[in-house]
C-alpha cells in the first residue's frame, strides 16, 4: 500500500456536523435515575440497560441495533433504542439527552469487567 493511503486509513473518521466518529468501550450499560437525600443515590432502571457488543453494535433483552457516536453524541439509529440520545459525558458515563440537548435524569454507567465476548 501506499503511504498515502496508510495515513488516510490511520486516521479517525470525521463527521461534518458532530465532530469525530467513534465507539463505546464494550461492555454492560447499567442505566438508573437519581435518588434522594432519603434513600438510595441512585434508582436502577434495568429495563434501560444495554450492552455494546462490537464495534457500533448494542444489545438489549429486547433484541439488537445500532448507534452511531459523533463528538460526545449518541444515538441509537436502529433497534429497540431507536431514537434515543445520549451524551458521552466521560469514560464509561452516559446522559440521556432531553428536549434541546438538556441532560436528562438518566444516567447509565458501564460496569468494570463487564466486556462482551458474545
Amino acid at each position: 500500500m501506499s503511504a498515502a493511503l496508510l495515513v488516510l486509513i490511520a486516521a479517525p473518521a470525521l463527521a461534518a456536523p458532530g465532530g469525530t466518529l467513534g465507539t463505546l468501550p464494550l461492555g454492560r450499560y447499567e442505566c438508573e435515575t437519581g435518588g434522594d437525600a432519603l434513600g438510595p443515590a441512585g434508582v436502577r432502571q434495568p429495563a434501560r440497560d444495554f450492552a455494546v457488543t462490537r464495534g457500533s453494535s448494542y444489545r438489549t433483552e429486547a433484541g439488537d441495533g445500532v448507534y452511531l457516536l459523533t463528538g460526545d453524541r449518541i444515538i441509537f439509529t436502529s433497534g429497540p433504542l431507536e431514537g434515543q440520545t445520549f451524551r458521552h459525558v466521560r469514560e464509561n458515563f452516559l446522559r440521556e439527552l432531553g428536549p434541546g440537548e438538556a441532560l436528562g435524569e438518566l444516567r447509565c454507567v458501564r460496569r468494570p469487567g463487564s466486556e462482551f465476548h458474545g
